[in-house]
């Protein structure tokens, strides 16, 4: 089973976020697909990405990208996974076929959005039901996670 960690935000926007949750990733030596919900916002985050942190890097492409199969952190609107990778980051209330090919899943969604809130809730109620270990993390005001489920 794949194990889920829903992540609230609160403090800042996606953008923000996102960069620094991959940068956890990739230092645990993982590859990750990131699932959007448009081609427009994949292009901002790709832009997020590439500019967060002049102090790090985060190797990364797009489905619009040359070399799919070598990108460490690989953003798409699709379930393609062409470089293999084990964690799937489910953004802008995306949901996956293909769930079970990951070892790991990060839900991320926005909590000033009543219903990305909502839909949250029904995918958390869905995977308990469907037997994933499940946990849960609110944003804090600095930026940081607390784990509350």
């Amino acid at each position: 089973m794949t194990n889920i960690s829903f992540y609230h935000l609160l403090h800042m926007p996606l953008s923000s976020a996102l960069p620094k949750l991959l940068e956890k990733v990739q230092g645990a030596g993982l590859k990750a697909v990131i699932k959007v919900g448009s081609e427009d916002h994949m292009s901002e985050l790709n832009d997020a990405l590439w500019c967060f942190n002049k102090q790090s890097f985060l190797p990364h492409g797009t489905m619009k990208s040359k070399f799919c199969d070598q990108q460490p952190l690989y953003l798409t609107t699709g379930d393609e996974n062409p470089a293999g990778a084990s964690v799937l980051v489910l953004v802008d209330s995306m949901e996956s076929h293909d769930l079970d090919k990951y070892d790991r899943c990060l839900e991320i969604f926005d909590g000033t959005d009543t219903q990305a809130v909502s839909a949250a809730r029904v995918r958390w109620k869905t995977y308990q039901d469907a037997g994933h270990e499940l946990t849960y993390w609110q944003q804090t005001e600095q930026g940081g996670w607390s784990k509350k489920a």
